[in-house]
């Protein structure tokens, strides 16, 4: 790109979690290196456009540039898939230079200060890449406590997933497993964006679109990387283990999943569920333990 520093788009789909939106954007408009733009995708949320209005300030006192869209719900299921999807075209409009980027941001993440200008530094190097960065999730906390936190204080607090690389600050590790991508925080460029393809939209509610996204990855020959200074914070919310109310979505994308990939993700799920007495096998496939209604989704 000559005669411009490139610039970066960050997206995020929502759908309720409305303090952990606003304390998303907070981090933002205080990157050393703030994005051009917030592009925000409501899912079925019409409340989101009202909450981002002026809610950010830089440090300039200017707002953060927010853009935000909507999709509605697919019978009741949340289309992350698409919004994600929707969110990028949207940042592809106005990044029409191939050294810009695309970074996908978790609603429940909170960016360090560097994010923005670490992945944009990474991509500059690895212009190739599938990039990633390290999330590190932040206890249960009482809110004014986590309002008030400098920047310092959340890394203190943060811990490290167990289970992915944490690469330090400058440091960038190449060739990276898809199998642990996550999309809590990645970035790409439109070249990688296009010939990864996208996420799949017929995954709709929880689960296995992000796999599948890695999936397309590997199969484009997109290598993974992890990028030390993009950190970010995951912030607290409940959870079930397993998670019983989404086991009709596991189901029907994991069932999706295997017939495109040879095999069924989210296996240890699926597993917890076996002991439960919710599914059972049946030959490759996992088929709920008791009869149900036809899923008037299916092929």
């Amino acid at each position: 790109m000559t005669g411009a520093q490139p610039r970066a788009v960050v997206i995020t789909a929502v759908h309720g979690r409305h303090t952990h939106l606003r304390r998303m954007r907070s981090g933002l408009a205080a990157s050393f290196q703030p994005p051009l733009r917030h592009q925000v995708v409501a899912m079925a949320d019409r409340e989101i456009s009202a909450l981002v209005n002026g809610d950010a300030l830089l440090p300039d006192g200017g707002l953060l540039p927010t853009e935000v869209s909507e999709v509605p719900d697919v019978q009741g299921r949340l289309p992350l898939a698409e919004a994600r999807n929707r969110g990028a075209q949207r940042a592809l409009d106005s990044l029409p230079h191939p050294d810009d980027l695309l970074i996908f941001l978790d609603v429940d993440c909170i960016p360090a200060p560097e994010l923005v200008g670490a992945y944009l530094e990474a991509a500059a190097q690895h212009p190739q890449e599938l990039l990633c960065g390290p999330v590190a999730y932040l206890p249960e906390l009482p809110a004014a406590q986590l309002d008030a936190a400098a920047p310092t204080q959340l890394a203190e607090w943060a811990a490290p997933h167990p289970a992915r690389p944490a690469p330090a600050p400058g440091q960038i590790l190449l060739g990276g497993e898809h199998a642990l991508f996550w999309s809590l925080s990645f970035a790409v460029r439109r070249a990688v964006w296009e010939r990864i393809g996208g996420f799949d939209e017929a995954y709709t509610g929880y689960g296995a679109e992000d796999t599948d996204f890695a999936w397309r990855a590997r199969a484009a020959g997109v290598e993974l990387a992890w990028v030390g200074g993009a950190r970010a914070y995951h912030q607290h919310h409940p959870v079930s283990r397993p998670p019983v109310e989404h086991l009709d979505d596991i189901l029907r994308n994991g069932r999706l999943f295997a017939n495109t990939w040879g095999h069924w993700p989210m296996e240890g799920w699926l597993e917890e569920f076996e002991r439960m007495g919710l599914v059972r096998r049946s030959g490759e496939d996992w088929v709920p333990a008791r009869p149900t209604a036809p899923d008037q989704d299916a092929d």
